[in-house]
């Protein structure tokens, strides 16, 4: 039976989803975390604590690890342990990109040096240090320009600016939303079009495209709370061609060769524009919209990749089939989500999942990182999808309280 150390840190969403996918596959799981899990004195040396924030300490513990007990892969899950798996894969001389080019997809700036290099198109971009000109720099990429720090993810402390005077507000912003004041920051020209996602594998630096989603609501800003994912694309075939290709050569551009790639673009008409590409997959819940094969998961391919087992048949399911991560409406206390039943009952809703507790703190974008919940839809057409995720959002009713109004 192989053995895969899986790197699941203590907020991911994805813990489930991919365990039962060891399962499924029929690995040895060794779990790694950034802290003590509940299960960790039954687990024994299935179970490890790693600092995530030093990757190289990180990787040197599951090499450690490893030597009682052998791995046959490293698979992150999240952002949060990619620079750490890639490191523990070399060392052990397990299938991986090579940790330097995954480390760049954890630096914005890294990243946009990398896809200049070789001329992949991407916003005008340059980097603000503390003190520097910030309004000035916003005026030298164009405005409006997109403040961002350099390793925060899921559009946490993302903001837009439209006039030069704004910037200098949104950098100290931005910098107190990152935790530190002497960060930083990237200021980069805003890319007008519609947004789509591509989900991919890299096997041997050829790049195999898992799904292409559009993301029919405008991301405009000041903020860029992602909401709909719909799938297959309605883009025209050349533009989807030129997607496609673009995602190639920004991943070979950074360096990436193995394992799952997630990149967003930019489509205005004809000319298509590479945001970020990650060295990951879809972030959240949402890689239950996808199915491959007969009934086949993300996890399980990304699993099965990494071991070098069969991967036969990788074609997406038929049916369209969408997910709408539930925006967090204002920061406060959750007290309740009403309407599940309703809108579960919605045609064409395959799920619903309420991912926050109640009781629990809330924050909304761009200080917030995390979705209220998912909603999943499946129909015959990506406008059928698109339709069910919105009716069900509608009968929700989110009832978010102040701090000083208690929860029953």
């Amino acid at each position: 039976m192989p053995r895969v150390l899986l790197i699941l840190p203590s907020a991911t969403y994805r813990a489930h989803d991919f365990t039962r996918a060891a399962a499924d596959v029929g690995v040895d799981l060794v779990v790694a975390s950034d802290r003590r899990q509940a299960m960790s004195a039954v687990l024994g040396d299935r179970a490890l604590v790693l600092p995530l924030n030093r990757p190289r300490d990180a990787a040197e513990r599951i090499y450690e690890h490893a030597q009682r007990l052998p791995l046959d892969a490293v698979v992150a899950v999240d952002d949060q342990g990619v620079k750490t798996a890639a490191l523990a894969a070399s060392r052990l001389g397990l299938k991986s990109s090579a940790p330097d080019a995954v480390a760049r997809t954890r630096d914005k700036f890294a990243m946009r040096q990398a896809l200049a290099g070789d001329g992949v198109r991407q916003p005008e971009f340059r980097v603000a240090e503390p003190g520097d000109d910030v309004a000035g720099i916003a005026e030298e990429v164009g405005l409006p320009a997109v403040i961002k720090p350099l390793s925060l993810s899921a559009s946490k402390g993302v903001i837009r600016v439209d006039t030069a005077a704004a910037a200098v507000r949104t950098a100290e912003r931005v910098r107190s939303i990152a935790g530190d004041l002497a960060q930083p920051l990237l200021v980069e020209s805003f890319v007008p079009g519609d947004e789509v996602a591509v989900e991919g594998l890299l096997r041997g630096g050829a790049l195999e495209t898992l799904a292409m989603f559009d993301k029919p609501d405008p991301l405009d800003g000041p903020y860029f709370e992602e909401t709909i994912y719909v799938t297959p694309s309605r883009k025209p075939a050349g533009v989807q061609e030129a997607i496609e290709g673009m995602t190639a050569r920004a991943a070979a551009a950074l360096g990436l060769t193995e394992g799952p790639v997630h990149a967003e673009l930019r489509v205005d008409g004809d000319d298509v524009t590479l945001l970020e590409i990650a060295a990951r997959s879809i972030g959240g819940l949402c890689s239950r919209a996808l199915r491959f094969g007969a009934g086949v998961s993300l996890e399980e391919v990304i699993l099965r990749h990494a071991l070098d087992l069969p991967l036969a048949d990788l074609a997406r399911a038929d049916t369209a089939s969408g997910v709408m991560m539930l925006p967090i409406p204002r920061a406060g206390i959750l007290h309740e989500v009403g309407g599940q039943d309703d809108a579960r009952a919605v045609p064409g809703i395959a799920g619903l999942e309420i991912s926050i507790a109640a009781g629990r703190p809330v924050k909304a974008l761009p200080e917030g990182d995390r979705y209220l919940g998912f909603v999943f839809a499946r129909g015959d057409t990506p406008a059928d999808v698109d339709t069910a995720l919105r009716e069900a959002h509608a009968r929700l009713d989110v009832d978010i309280r102040d701090p000083d109004v208690a929860v029953a």
